[in-house]
């Protein structure tokens, strides 16, 4: 039976995003919660990237430059589903999944999964961009399912989209010859004018097209901001350039069945440059944490 009825569904198509509310069940929320608090109270003993490594050898934890024993700002932990039974198992079988497959299913593949954290105190902000930008496809039917670890309003730097903006063109996140991980300032001007915040209590989901244009601003509030994020795509969008977060579930069915064949949508794809950090807040020139330990 479908999660979502067809008002929701044509919404998603309509605008490029979807909030629903009680995407996990409490217990799933609580033990996710959990795992956060944990990762914070270690972050306080580093003062660089640390944690077992990404696949493709990265450290699993990236905090600001502002971070310190005293006042963390763990910003980034790059597939946690690589290292948590609950993040994985949210991953994999939470009624979100269950959603993303009554948008672009019924067969859905796992791409990648992050956790985008912004501590009270925290300087981090996500620049305007696409997210196909990054992980370009043979066609765009991938959903990014954020999932609020926390309640999230304007004061504590929520997500904001540009309704309707999945149908418009692609725009560059290069300056020239240089990757910047975001669109051109006055293309951003523009979005900022026409932008949405996606506001709501812990529990519930962002559903988001993979073009839909979006950013955030800093936490300014005296409250976190935690978001679990899921990349899915149809098992018949194959990806054209490398997963800029690469992990062992990559390509793994979370619905369905495989697909014998891969469907292509005619166009130009411009091709990203993967970050070689542990978060591409450093691409948008957001500094990690440094100091020698």
């Amino acid at each position: 039976m479908p999660v979502l009825s067809r008002e929701q569904i044509d919404a998603f198509w309509r605008d490029g995003y979807l909030m629903v509310e009680d995407a996990v069940t409490p217990a799933q929320l609580a033990a996710l919660r959990a795992e956060i608090d944990s990762w914070v109270e270690q972050s306080r003993a580093h003062s660089r990237p640390f944690g077992p490594p990404t696949i493709d050898g990265r450290p699993r934890f990236d905090m600001g430059s502002e971070h310190s024993a005293e006042k963390p700002a763990l910003r980034r932990i790059n597939n946690p589903s690589d290292i948590s039974d609950t993040y994985r198992e949210v991953m994999l079988d939470a009624r979100t999944v269950d959603m993303v497959a009554d948008l672009i299913g019924p067969d859905v593949k796992f791409h990648h999964c992050k956790i985008n954290l912004k501590l009270s105190g925290a300087r981090t902000e996500v620049a305007y961009h696409q997210d196909f930008a990054y992980t370009p496809h043979t066609n765009s039917d991938i959903v990014t399912a954020l999932l609020f670890l926390d309640d999230i309003d304007e004061s504590n730097g929520c997500l904001t989209v540009v309704p309707g903006s999945h149908k418009g063109p692609m725009l560059s996140l290069f300056d020239g010859e240089r990757f910047t991980g975001a669109v051109a300032a006055d293309a951003e001007k523009q979005a900022l004018a026409r932008s949405v915040p996606c506001v709501g209590k812990a529990g519930s989901v962002c559903l988001m097209h993979t073009k839909l244009l979006h950013g955030s601003a800093a936490n300014g509030a005296d409250k976190a901001r935690g978001l679990y994020i899921c990349v899915y795509t149809a098992a018949d969008a194959v990806p054209i350039a490398r997963n800029p977060m690469p992990s062992p579930n990559e390509g793994r069915i979370v619905r369905g069945k495989e697909a014998r064949f891969a469907r292509l949508t005619e166009g130009l794809v411009e091709l990203p440059k993967q970050p070689k950090s542990a978060s591409f807040f450093t691409v948008l020139g957001q500094e990690s944490k440094q100091a020698a330990e």
